[in-house]
């Protein structure tokens, strides 16, 4: 997977800064789609300044996990632990089905892939990016995309 220039929400300045998701949209799609579907929407964390990504607490078909949105780019994915350090990326095929009109859904196996900083460097991603990776050291494409880097 080539990560897009920003992906991480370092930039090299206002000139260069990413573009941003449509924060109402998501909230309205996960409160209209978990709910819909028999489940509910426990709250909506937006991102902050040590995390790049949306999050939704949800309760669905008697599981409890969170769906991530990266706040620069339309990539989602679903977890079931969101902590500082440690998230765990799990697939919910129902609700990939439902996303993947207004999201690329993307798979725990493939926000599992190993990624290295040669591998980084071959990417989209600026210099800003590539010295926040060579700092907190990244294990996988997913800890590039949802991130709690300062």
């Amino acid at each position: 997977m080539n990560l897009p220039n920003g992906i991480t929400g370092f930039n090299l300045g206002e000139n260069t800064k990413p573009p941003n998701v449509d924060e109402k949209q998501f909230k309205q799609l996960c409160f209209a789609i978990v709910a819909r579907n028999g489940g509910k929407v426990i709250n909506v964390s937006p991102p902050h300044y040590t995390v790049n990504f949306y999050c939704a607490h949800v309760e669905f078909s008697r599981d409890v996990f969170y769906i991530l949105l990266n706040e620069h780019y339309p990539y989602i994915a679903f977890a079931s632990v969101v902590a500082f350090g440690e998230i765990k990326f799990i697939d919910v095929p129902a609700l990939h089905e439902l996303f993947s009109p207004f999201y690329q859904v993307i798979d725990a196996a493939e926000l599992n892939v190993s990624v290295d900083q040669k591998m980084l460097m071959k990417m989209e991603l600026n210099s800003a990016e590539l010295e926040q990776a060579a700092y907190w050291k990244p294990q996988t494409i997913g800890q590039v995309i949802f991130n709690y880097w300062d």
